[in-house]
C-alpha cells in the first residue's frame, strides 16, 4: 500500500521546521544526497513556521512546495518525490519566489 504523499510531504515539512536532520535525511531517496542539495538554499537553523503552498502527484512522481519562514527572511522550496519500494522518497530539489522575499 502506497502512504498518502500530502501527509508524508506535510509531515516532512514539519520535520524541517522542528530540526529534525534525522527525519529528513530518512526521506531523501537512496543516492540523492549531498547532491540534491548542491546550489539550492535551504534553512540552516531556525525556521519560524512553514507553509505549505502546493502538492501535486502524477502517478509514481509527486511535487511538494513550502515556504518556510526563517530569521533570513522566506525560503520557497519545491521538492521531487518518487515511489521507492511503496514509499514516497524526496530525490529533488529546487527554489522559487516565496512571495515577499
Amino acid at each position: 500500500m502506497t502512504v498518502d504523499f500530502e501527509t508524508t510531504y506535510r509531515r516532512h515539512v514539519a520535520m524541517v521546521v522542528e530540526g529534525d536532520r534525522k527525519g529528513i535525511l530518512n526521506d531523501m531517496a537512496p543516492g540523492s544526497v549531498p547532491s540534491v542539495f548542491r546550489g539550492v538554499n535551504v534553512p540552516q537553523d531556525k525556521v519560524g513556521s512553514a507553509e505549505v503552498v502546493a502538492v501535486r502527484v502524477e502517478g509514481d512522481r509527486a511535487t511538494g512546495e513550502a515556504v518556510y519562514r526563517t530569521p533570513d527572511g522566506p525560503i520557497g522550496l519545491r521538492s521531487g518525490w518518487g515511489l521507492v519500494d511503496g514509499e514516497w522518497k524526496a530525490d529533488g530539489l529546487e527554489n522559487f519566489p516565496a512571495g515577499d522575499e
